[in-house]
């Protein structure tokens, strides 16, 4: 039985796509192959731990099967350990190459949890006020923005129209996603589109919030939001495998993504390398990444914990009652397991991190296929019923 791999005391410094829905899948496609491809584990660490991995891996197996995802990479982590990390199924269905723990995925809108951690740095630091009406940093911001708090930005609460940015509403919105644009001018494209409430008066999921957060990050340090990314938390943390999005590099372990069309297995939809590089969720990673960024929640090594807390509570609306939601993260009790998780679905591939955060168990799971057809999260929840019983009584992962 090989070790667990303790990643706690990795050296560490200093969160596009979500709504995942499975809508009748039709499919000729032939899934022989997705119920054998194993490749690279690290087995469960407990009392049972040969019955507990196999009880798992029938779990995995059993939704890849019910869903003809083409892959799935799943991390199990206790209190910052890995205790299970394997692939299942095609990272690549042309050339047939199996996932691996090491198979680099798609983050979608879980990359909002890294945005939001690099905005937060500079909140600590007294370069940024979430109370800030955010004209101080956009100065051609229309009069529809002059009463939007950067809190609300993180907190999907400011009334500022989604751009169209879920897989499921490309094309839908004021963006072209064929067509390259500068940071400037996604601001001066958003700037005209009607709010759809008044700033704090409910929650409603606008990636446009995440882009201008990340535009905030670049204005503030004048370092692309990737970069500072990259400065403080990714190679703080070793995160080798975690890097903005694009498609030109050469990157070992790439995954391909995948979509369902007529029933037919089809390549990811190709989008503009711009596009691909905007802070509500372009991120390329893996479990053992995420193990590393898991374990790092739990210290102050990033942030102090009176942050984290902030960052993890629900948003207090203007008529005093609450929305669970915090700053990149869902806040979703299951069964009075408290649960801190996000989804997330871009370019043929889905993803799900769910926090349970009083047991300190953490699952991620990542598909390499589009979001109307796959979901996560049941993986997800039938994976983590296995380790906490009383969830098996109802609920699911956090979308």
């Amino acid at each position: 039985m090989k070790p667990k791999i303790d990643i706690a005391g990795a050296p560490v410094g200093s969160p596009r796509r979500i709504r995942s829905r499975l809508r009748g899948i039709r499919c000729g496609l032939t899934v022989g192959w997705v119920g054998t491809l194993l490749a690279g584990s690290v087995p469960a660490q407990s009392s049972s731990p040969d019955s507990i991995s196999a009880r798992v891996d029938q779990a995995v197996l059993a939704e890849l099967k019910r869903q003809k995802i083409p892959g799935i990479s799943l991390g199990v982590m206790r209190g910052g350990r890995i205790i299970k990390a394997k692939g299942y199924g095609l990272a690549n269905v042309e050339l047939a190459v199996p996932v691996t723990p090491r198979s680099v995925f798609q983050t979608g809108s879980v990359g909002k949890q890294f945005t939001a951690t690099a905005v937060m740095m500079l909140v600590e630091e007294g370069r940024v006020g979430l109370d800030d009406s955010i004209p101080k940093y956009f100065p051609e911001a229309p009069p529809s923005w002059k009463a939007v708090t950067v809190r609300q930005l993180l907190t999907n609460t400011s009334g500022i129209a989604d751009y169209g940015g879920e897989e499921s509403t490309m094309g839908n919105g004021v963006i072209d996603f064929r067509r390259d644009y500068t940071e400037d001018e996604l601001v001066r494209t958003f700037a005209p589109m009607p709010p759809d409430f008044a700033p704090g008066q409910k929650f409603s999921y606008s990636n446009t919030g995440y882009v201008l957060l990340g535009v905030l990050i670049h204005r503030v340090t004048g370092k692309f939001y990737g970069d500072f990314l990259q400065e403080r938390i990714f190679r703080p943390l070793g995160m080798t495998a975690t890097r903005i999005i694009n498609e030109a590099d050469i990157i070992p372990d790439r995954s391909s993504g995948y979509r369902l069309v007529s029933g037919q297995l089809k390549n990811q939809e190709w989008v503009s390398p711009s596009l691909n590089t905007t802070a509500d969720g372009a991120l390329y990673t893996n479990v053992l990444d995420l193990a590393k960024w898991d374990a790092a929640l739990y210290t102050e090594r990033l942030l102090k914990r009176a942050t984290f807390d902030q960052m993890w509570s629900p948003v207090k609306l203007n008529s005093g009652e609450t929305y669970p939601y915090g700053f990149g993260w869902r806040i979703t009790p299951v069964n009075g397991h408290r649960l801190l998780g996000h989804g997330g679905a871009w370019q043929g591939f889905t993803m799900s991190i769910s926090r349970y955060v009083d047991d300190r168990l953490t699952i991620v799971v990542f598909t390499n296929l589009d979001e109307n057809n796959s979901r996560p999260e049941d993986v997800a929840s039938r994976v983590a019923a296995i380790y906490i019983p009383d969830l098996a009584r109802g609920g699911q992962a956090s979308k």
